[in-house]
């Protein structure tokens, strides 16, 4: 048991430090428990299979998918419309929808729902994330003890009450808590978050250090200038034909930028947009378009040429909605290249160099020291220092960056694409978004909330909501998933040990001779301080018992004292790894564990005071 309590102590003190990552030491606590024979091996490894853990997991990429195809900008939009640019009522307004959706999904699956939309919608407001998604994580928390499922604490005290022969609780017997934690949690952390959680100079410092952006680039270089869309018509002479047997380059001076081509299932959903490289042996089809640069008259007689149609800016591909006629990234990038001085391309044209033939890009434009040569490239030689834009499939962009060393790709276009939405996905990601949520609320669909949450990731991936299967692994926090899996195994080795009951019996029975009153805030205390080094339902389920036959000896009604069980254990707010909450908001906070001190503490004993004298009166001795 000493041992046990030393290596908790310690891990505590590292937490706090700082100084080495979290998970590693998280990883070293769970060492030491084998090497000193505490835990088995099975029992160490435990975490890594826990539902939560896997939860977890399942939420990051299910939060990813949301965030990647737009969805969280477009919800984030609508509450930006309520709240204006006000940072107070976008505090309220996340604290109040988080708290709702909390009291019937779990906080985990809450927080992992709402953290996309939180973030984007902190950019699109321009105030600090990290000022809003240490509040989202403990209204997830608040919103809980609002309803018998909010919550596993308030599943555990019913049980006790039950097998003590008690009245069992309602649905909403825990609503007024709920609405008194909400209340002083909004009150609390207004000032808290705007004192302690407020990170500019990070914000600052990745824009001075990152590239220039997609759009930022198809400006440079005016790839929107003279930009038009042209559709291929069931009628069209194009219909059929290969690019190069269209000759539109030598015939029309035009630049055939890409091809996009829109599929749909028989689900109206699974709508897919395929962008296709202009290559000379691409074969069109009807209902194919054609994004063409180049002079109007020009395009007007290729039009007429070949019966084609010409699209407005207010019709998308699928000819039913309305959007712009901007370039899109999904699947075919831009970069630019620098030539080195000692490139073997230098007195080359563009035309000779074989980026089409090698790497299977085209070159766009070419910047020569303050010039831009965007027109007949194909004759153009390179010279020393040139940079080139070229465009073609992320692939191939990534190849141009490993393969050769003629050329140094400038800035990080991986990087920026991984920031390109799937928009046309938006609708896809709400229905599996809005199937999870179903899954985990009702009881009557039969599937467990772990695995409605991998239901809905495995969908995300199958449907086309990430670019690819490695950009919804890259969505997955592992400091986070490593943090949680290793320290869910000290809970127990405290129960293991004997250190949570001694702990819990000596604190409780010193008090029960100075009154009820005492006796419920010693019963309070002991739960808040030991869900800060072990989970919230290992505590309920060691705390309520002991709960239950303190109040029995003394007299009174075991109620108050049950939910103080319940509201301490959830109430947990001072540790990033006490609730999974807490830790799934930590790195994009990019928050710190005194960070969670600084806040979470002083909302935790607030809170305790607070409900030491409220519970009484919602729940009389």
């Amino acid at each position: 048991m000493v041992i046990t309590l030393i290596i908790l102590a310690l891990s505590a003190i590292f937490f706090a430090v700082g100084k080495i990552r979290s998970d590693v030491v998280a990883l070293c606590a769970l060492v030491l428990l084998l090497l000193f024979h505490i835990l088995t091996p099975d029992e160490a490894l435990s975490g890594f299979s826990n539902s939560v853990v896997i939860m977890m997991v399942g939420l990051f990429v299910v939060g990813g998918a949301i965030f990647q195809t737009g969805l969280a900008k477009m919800i984030s939009g609508k509450i930006l419309q309520l709240a204006g640019i006000s940072e107070t009522k976008l505090f309220i307004l996340v604290m109040l929808v988080t708290s709702a959706i909390g009291a019937f999904v779990s906080n985990t699956g809450t927080v992992a729902l709402m953290l996309p939309i939180v973030v984007s919608l902190a950019a699109n407001a321009h105030i600090n994330a990290s000022r809003l998604l240490m509040p989202l994580a403990f209204a997830s928390s608040m919103g809980g003890m609002m309803t018998l499922i909010g919550t596993p604490p308030n599943l555990v005290i019913q049980d006790t009450l039950v097998h003590g022969g008690f009245e069992p609780l309602t649905f909403f017997s825990f609503l007024p808590v709920g609405l008194v934690c909400i209340l002083v949690g909004m009150v609390v952390l207004m000032p808290l978050s705007k004192i302690f959680l407020s990170k500019r100079g990070a914000e600052k410092s990745d824009r001075k250090n990152r590239g220039k952006s997609l759009n930022e680039l198809a400006q440079e270089y005016q790839l929107s200038t003279n930009l038009f869309r042209v559709q291929i018509l069931e009628k069209s002479a194009a219909a059929g034909k290969t690019i190069i047997e269209l000759n539109i380059r030598q015939q029309y001076q035009l630049d055939i930028l890409e091809v996009r081509r829109v599929t749909t299932s028989q689900a109206r959903l699974i709508k897919t947009v395929n962008q296709k490289l202009a290559d000379p042996e691409t074969v069109l089809r009807p209902g194919d378009v054609l994004y063409v640069r180049g002079d109007f008259e020009k395009l007007n007689e290729f039009v007429s040429c070949y019966a084609l149609k010409m699209l407005d800016s207010h019709t998308v591909e699928d000819g039913k909605s309305s959007a712009s006629s901007d370039i899109a990234f999904y699947d075919i990038g831009i970069a630019e290249i620098v030539l080195m001085p000692s490139s073997r391309l230098l007195k080359q044209t563009v035309g000779d160099s074989g980026f089409r033939e090698k790497f299977n890009v085209n070159v766009l434009g070419i910047r020569r020291k303050n010039e831009y040569i965007l027109h007949d490239l194909k004759d153009v030689k390179m010279l020393s220092g040139d940079v080139l834009l070229v465009q073609g499939t992320w692939k191939n962009i990534d190849r141009l960056n490993r393969e050769d060393s003629d050329w140094v790709v400038l800035g990080q276009p991986l990087s920026e694409a991984a920031k390109v939405t799937l928009d046309y996905k938006a609708p896809v990601a709400a229905a599996i978004m809005l199937l999870m949520i179903l899954m985990m609320v009702f009881d009557s669909i039969p599937v467990a909330p772990v695995t409605a949450v991998m239901i809905a990731a495995i969908l995300m991936v199958l449907t086309g909501c990430f670019r690819n299967v490695e950009a919804a692994y890259k969505t997955i926090n592992w400091e986070s998933i490593v943090l949680i899996a290793a320290m869910l195994p000290m809970s127990l080795a405290l129960e293991k040990t004997g250190a949570s009951e001694y702990i819990s019996n000596s604190l409780v029975s010193g008090l029960g001779g100075y009154g009820p009153l005492a006796l419920l805030a010693g019963i309070y205390f002991t739960t808040s301080l030991m869900t800060m080094f072990i989970s919230n339902t290992a505590t309920a389920v060691l705390l309520a018992p002991i709960a239950m036959q303190s109040a029995l000896q003394i007299g009174v009604s075991p109620y108050p004292f049950l939910f103080a069980v319940a509201v301490g254990a959830s109430m947990c707010f001072a540790s990033p790894f006490s609730t999974p909450p807490n830790a799934l908001v930590m790195p994009a906070g990019q928050y710190t564990f005194m960070d969670y001190v600084k806040v979470g503490l002083p909302l935790q004993i607030i809170m305790g005071v607070v409900m030491i004298f409220v519970l009484p009166l919602l729940f009389p001795f």
